[in-house]
């Protein structure tokens, strides 16, 4: 088994060599994500509500979407860091391009936040870690879950237990790009299902981007309808 690591490391050396990588957010070669774009990612600024994360004039205990929500499953939520490029580009290429490798250098970004308030002393009452799941037919012709490769290395990086099979995609959903709020609620209600053993559990979903927060929502709800206890929600941007 050490000898086949080995042999598969120096295949992927010896690809690198040939073939360097490109960087997804300038395009230079050598790195997936190059140290000057690493740097030129922009963290959420504050002020922030507390309870969803949007930015906000001062801060909030809870923001006028927050008040407005007629239901609110998250106990909380978090995005590590802003939607613009060069890390628009990047998360595009983990999402659309085959670029699954992507996934370590950019969970950095979810391992750095999760390290800060209001986490600190939530991890230890976390059970598992889940990514928000995709179709299977999606999931069938892209390969992978973009999600569960970030929500993976968040999870080992915590020490919290990874359950992707706690949460299901029920029913296929059109794009969410291109919706406005009320079309994204409507998109993905309903469009979830729970494992029984999310019951008792405090829970940590992990996506790639929130913009309404329409699909971690429906997330939460399916895991409340089973008995979670509480449901918390991160995101790369």
């Amino acid at each position: 088994m050490e000898m086949r690591r080995r042999l598969a490391a120096l295949g992927h050396a010896g690809l690198d060599l040939l073939f360097p990588p490109v960087c997804a957010g300038c395009g230079r070669a050598g790195h997936l994500f190059c140290p000057r774009c690493a740097q030129a990612v922009e963290p959420v600024p504050q002020p922030i509500c507390a309870r969803c994360g949007r930015p906000q004039p001062a801060a909030v205990a809870q923001c006028a979407a927050c008040r407005a929500a007629s239901a609110r499953p998250l106990r909380l939520s978090r995005a590590a860091a802003l939607h613009t490029s060069p890390l628009r580009q990047a998360i595009h290429a983990l999402k659309y391009e085959q670029q699954p490798e992507l996934a370590v250098p950019l969970a950095r970004y979810l391992i750095a936040v999760f390290a800060e308030p209001p986490w600190a002393g939530l991890d230890a009452t976390l059970d598992a870690v889940i990514p928000v799941p995709l179709h299977a037919q999606r999931l069938a012709e892209r390969g992978y879950n973009q999600s569960e490769l970030l929500a993976a290395a968040l999870a080992s990086a915590a020490g919290v237990a990874l359950q992707p099979g706690w949460l299901a995609r029920s029913r296929e959903t059109r794009q969410q790009v291109g919706l406005d709020a009320a079309q994204r609620r409507a998109n993905v209600d309903g469009a979830f299902v729970a494992s029984a053993a999310v019951a008792g559990c405090t829970l940590l979903l992990v996506d790639d981007v929130f913009t309404t927060g329409a699909t971690l929502h429906a997330c939460a709800a399916a895991a409340l309808a089973q008995g979670a206890a509480a449901v918390y929600g991160l995101t790369l941007a």
